[in-house]
This record gives structure tokens, sequence and C-alpha cells, in this order.
């Protein structure tokens, strides 16, 4: 069971001891049952939780609300959101925490709605589809579908990470070679939204054709979170699935899985050997991306950490039900290092089952105690010799030291390209690796040297197209989720194209429409959100 929130239970006992923490809902609080179902917790300056609630992951930033808001259904969501636009504060929702920048915990946002106490999972026999309240973590998720259900979604590596902005991004983990995307399997939300007038409702959109709200539906599938209102609720399907067993309604994970862990010491690499391992990931993935490969059973993250850290590693993940699931993987090894010059080193190879896996250290998510700085991009094509020298460059500084300075490029496409690139809000359909710089580290007075460190490697990766990866034959834009401000800033940015195309590409101005409709005075917003036209 995860930590990022707190039991409601437990919160509605820990209040009645906390002067400045208030029971606040549609009508005064009492001791009845009836009326605590309708109100909601509110944290304010002073309170003991205060501290933990105003900020998220990313130690870097820590907001500074008047009010946490923590909800237990979508009647108090309706009801918290309505007080902020009555008083005129700036808003904002927390689901799990995980953003990379300051968009909830931000100086000039006052309210903040806490998703975390909802976190129920259940089958919806009415639409035939899996429920998911937007505060339970992708391990809650993954947990209550396998044991209850034996299924899953192809969803994030990290347990800990809320799905209200997982899935509003687009949502990919280790099993989207294999199964796609989050949202190409998202039938329907459920979500607050504010009009013209001030008013808060709740409404619900559906992927159905037919449905006046698709649009709204569609906007969620890639579009970003915090643009357009408060998901409370997210149902999940297989498209296409007619059965009634809720069995037949997502993908069966592969029940086992073999996974493997290998390096490359430092020590024995040098700029030719790093440059043909860093190429064959590349090609390999060139070769192996299609739909119909056998190797879409097959996700694998390669690290290449600063020399600090002392090697570059990879981890892979194979589906061990597949006969040939050890020769998938010795193949796959031997091409990654085919030429490099030495043997890599096994750290590890077992077999294990899948929900296991799901808690695996080796797809991790950031420490929460850390601040951090990513950078995303999407890879095309393999990596041009410039990519790679500038990665080595930077990645062997001697001006800069820091273990936990690093590359991560993972897997991507598969039965992701399945899918138009208009289907969703995901443009980047056609991409084979997700690409982030990054750097992690604990104390504030080395901010400016950890961020200088990953703007510049970044800057140099995509230097022939401004610093920034524009969308070309190699390069396709950046990861929303991943969220990234600097290509807003001109000076971060000298490619002369602007950071909504990187983002959403062509897609951006149907975002715009949506916005327009459902947000009007532009109650959802931060510094990447979709602007009004």
């Amino acid at each position: 069971m995860t930590t990022t929130g707190l039991s409601r239970r437990r919160l509605f006992a820990g209040s009645a001891a906390l002067g400045t923490a208030a029971l606040v809902g549609t009508r005064s609080a009492s001791a009845d049952t009836e009326a605590l179902d309708s109100a909601y917790i509110t944290v304010t300056p002073g309170s003991p939780q205060y501290s933990d609630l105003v900020r998220g992951t990313n130690l870097r930033f820590t907001g500074t609300p008047d009010t946490v808001h923590l909800v237990s259904n979508t009647a108090q969501v309706v009801a918290a959101v309505q007080a902020a636009v009555r008083a005129g504060k700036r808003l904002a929702v927390r689901s799990g925490g995980h953003c990379y920048e300051n968009f909830v915990a931000d100086q000039a946002v006052k309210a903040v709605i806490d998703l975390s106490p909802m976190r129920s999972v259940k089958f919806d026999p009415a639409r035939k589809a899996f429920a998911v309240e937007a505060g339970a973590t992708l391990g809650e998720i993954y947990d209550a579908l396998y044991k209850g259900w034996g299924v899953t979604i192809p969803a994030g590596a990290c347990p800990t990470v809320g799905v209200g902005g997982h899935i509003t991004g687009g949502g990919y983990g280790a099993l989207s070679r294999m199964f796609g995307l989050s949202v190409d399997y998202l039938e329907a939300i459920e979500i607050v939204v504010v009009d013209a007038a001030g008013t808060a409702r709740s409404v619900v959109a559906t992927c159905a054709p037919t449905d006046p709200n698709r649009d709204l539906w569609w906007a969620h599938t890639g579009g970003g979170g915090g643009n357009f209102g408060v998901v409370t609720k997210f149902w999940f399907r297989t498209p296409g699935a007619v059965s009634a067993d809720p069995a037949k309604q997502l993908p069966r994970p592969p029940s086992e899985l073999l996974i493997s862990n290998v390096s490359w010491a430092w020590s024995s690499l040098n700029a030719t050997s790093f440059a043909r391992l860093m190429s064959n990931f590349g090609r390999w993935y060139e070769l192996n991306s299609s739909p119909t490969s056998p190797y879409t059973r097959l996700f694998s993250e390669l690290k290449p950490a600063h020399v600090a850290a002392g090697a570059v590693s990879l981890t892979t993940q194979v589906d061990g039900t597949v006969s040939n699931a050890d020769k998938l993987l010795d193949d796959y090894l031997n091409a990654i290092n085919a030429g490099v010059g030495f043997p890599f080193a096994v750290a590890e190879r077992r077999r294990i089952p899948w929900l296991h896996a799901t808690k695996w250290s080796g797809f991790t998510g950031p420490d929460p105690t850390l601040r951090f700085k990513g950078k995303p991009a999407y890879q095309r094509k393999n990596f041009t010799p410039t990519q790679i020298s500038a990665m080595y460059k930077h990645l062997t500084r001697t001006d800069y030291s820091n273990p936990a300075a690093l590359l991560l490029i993972s897997g991507y496409g598969g039965a992701v390209s399945s899918v138009s690139p208009t289907a969703t809000a995901v443009a980047q359909r056609d991409s084979i690796l997700k690409v982030q710089t990054a750097a992690l580290w604990t104390n504030g007075d080395d901010d400016a040297r950890h961020l200088a460190w990953v703007r510049e490697i970044f800057r140099d990766i995509y230097a022939d197209t401004g610093g920034v990866p524009v969308p070309n034959e190699v390069n396709d834009g950046m990861f929303i989720n991943y969220a990234d401000v600097d290509p807003a800033d001109p000076v971060l940015n000298q490619s002369g194209v602007d950071w909504t195309y990187l983002y959403f590409k062509d897609n951006y101005r149907r975002l715009q429409q949506v916005k327009a409709r459902w947000d009007p005075r532009d109650t959802f917003r931060h510094a990447l959100s979709v602007r009004l036209p």
C-alpha cells in the first residue's frame, strides 16, 4: 500500500485534534454520518500535515496555498472547486504528486484539490468497464485488477504514480510495446468543469462517436493534466470487447516475466565503444518496433549514467510465458553488445511473477526525498553521431560529478504505433524510443549546478534543431507527462518552434477548441497548459 496519501478514516480521526484543519462541505459538519460523508477535509497553514500536502515528489518545489482540500467523492470535488472559484482563488489538482514541475506547488496557487482519498478500483457492470478513481496509484490499480480479474492496463512502472496525471498525459509503461498506451483503453471519464458563469459541475465524457461530450474525452487521452477540469474517475475497457465477463474487458499481462539487469563499466568504455553501444541500442529499436514484431514482448531501458556512477546499465523484461523467452533475451543482449569490445556484466537474470515485477526495483520512479530535473524527448530513428557525441561529452565531464545524473532511454513503438496520431491526443505514435535527461540531488544550494548540466546535455544532444527535439526524421518532440517548462523560454529554445508543437504537434489546435468550450474562464492552468485560442 502506498503512503502518498492518508486514508479517509485516519484523516477524519485526526482532524478533531487539529485546530487548523476543518471539515468543509456543502453543509456544516456535524457528528452524524451523513454530514461526514458530504464533507471534505481542509488543511491550512499551521496544520501538522500541511508541509507534506503542499509538495509533491520533486522537493525543488513547495507551494504556499491557503487551503488543501482532501476530497473523497465527486460531490466534494464540485464543492471544493466552486468554493475556490467563488473566492477568486487560483486552484490546482494533485493526484499522486509526481509532477516534474511546479504546476501544483506554484506560489500563485491558493487552493489545492487533493484526490488521494479517492482510490477505488472496481468493475462497473453498467458500462462493462473498470471504474478507477483519480487518486488511485498505479500500484493499487495493478493489485486490484490482477488479483480480482487477472487483467491490467499498460501503464507506468512506478507504483506510486497517481492515475490522474498519468492517464491524462497518455500513460505508457513496460507493457506498452505489447498492448499500447493506457489511453488506448480509456472508455470514459468523469470530470468537474467550470462554465463561463463560474459554475462548477460534473460531467461524463465517453469515447462513443455519438457522445456530445466526446471532445472532452479525447482531450484527456494525452492533452495533459490540469487543463480542462478535475477528472474524478476513469473507465477502462478494451476497444471492441463484447463479453460481459470482467476478466475479458482488459488485457491479461504475462503471468511471468524474465528480467535482466546488465552493465558496462565506464572504466572499459571510451568514445568509440560508447558510440557503438548507443548506436546498437537505437538501431535495434529501429528494426524491432513494428506492431507485428515478436519483440513487442520485450521492453528495456538503457541508463547511461554519469561516469561518477561507474557504469552504463541496461534493464530488460521479456514475456516469460513464450517458449523462446530466453533466446529472445540472449539475442537482444548480444545485438546490443555487438562490437563494443568487451562483455557486459550480469547483475541479475531471473524469472518472477508479473505482479511482483510491478514492484521490481529495475524500473523505479524518483525518490520523493530528492530534488530533480528531467527533460524529455521522443526518438523516431536511431541517434545521430552528433547526438551520441554530445551524450559522451557530458556524461564524462570532469567539471561536474553526480552519480545520479543520467539518461533514461526507454523502449517504445510496437502496439503504440498501431493507433492513428489523431485518434487520441498523443501525436507521437511512430516513435521508437523515449529519451530523458535527468539529475537528482539533495541540497537546494546545488540547484544551479545540476540544472545547468541537465540543460547543457539536452541542448547539445539537440543542437541541430535549436536545442530542443523539433519533430523531424529523427526526433519527435516531447512527452507532456515528463513536463519540462524550458522550451517555453526562447533563451533555452532557439529552434523558433513553439513549445506547444513540441508537445502536441498538430493536435494542439483541437486541444485549444476543447479548452474554449469546457474551460472558457481558464480556471485550470499552469506553465504548460493548453492556452485559450
